[in-house]
């Protein structure tokens, strides 16, 4: 029944036309191998044009060094009608007292302030694991920076945020299963500033 709720609650965000996405997602978080994540995301935007709303998310591990994850979202403001997918590589993992580095390259189609761009981006990404009260936890820091293209304008301009957030399973029982995060996202160029809460849940294959 939980399964049915969330795959009915990631179909309905699917098909609304407005949408937006943000964020990292879980693409830090130490994945298992092939096993697909859904997650639901709780979209707080506090700059100019923003506002709140969900957001669906579907990630998965291809390998011990690759994730993919792709998604959209819902919600008021200016910035609408936006998808995304990104792959992430991680180049050094969280070994020791060596954090994990890793790169995510990414795409975005998405109407904002009535303009249509296609932005592509890179994210580098450094995260490392923490004990916590007696759990683990993984906070991560990244600088995403995206170049918009702006076709009716033949035009195009560069954005920068820093991202900085934490992912961790819930540490209560019964939920332990379940992946959070919370993340902030402060505007460096042409960007935005806001908060983002979610839960992901993963599906056996």
């Amino acid at each position: 029944m939980k399964r049915i709720r969330l795959v009915t609650l990631f179909s309905l965000i699917m098909m609304t036309p407005n949408a937006w996405s943000y964020g990292t997602g879980i693409s830090s978080f130490p994945l298992t191998v092939n096993r697909p994540y859904v997650g639901a995301e709780f979209t707080g935007i506090t700059s100019t044009g923003g506002g709140v709303g969900m957001q669906a998310r579907y990630t998965q591990k291809l390998s011990s060094a690759t994730v993919v994850d792709a998604g959209l979202g819902m919600g008021g403001g200016e910035m609408t009608s936006r998808i995304f997918g990104g792959i992430d590589f991680e180049l050094f993992p969280d070994y020791q007292q060596q954090p994990k580095i890793s790169i995510k390259a990414k795409f975005e189609n998405a109407k904002e302030f009535e303009v249509r761009t296609n932005s592509f981006g890179i994210a580098p990404t450094v995260t490392k694991g923490f004990n916590f009260w007696g759990h683990e936890a993984y906070p991560f820091i990244s600088l995403p920076y995206n170049v918009k293209l702006d076709a009716k304008e033949n035009s195009y301009n560069t954005t920068a945020s820093l991202n900085f957030g934490i992912a961790a399973n819930l540490p209560w029982e019964g939920y332990s299963h379940l992946t959070a995060t919370a993340e902030g996202v402060i505007n460096l160029s042409d960007s935005y500033s806001g908060l983002f809460v979610g839960v992901s849940f993963p599906f056996n294959n």
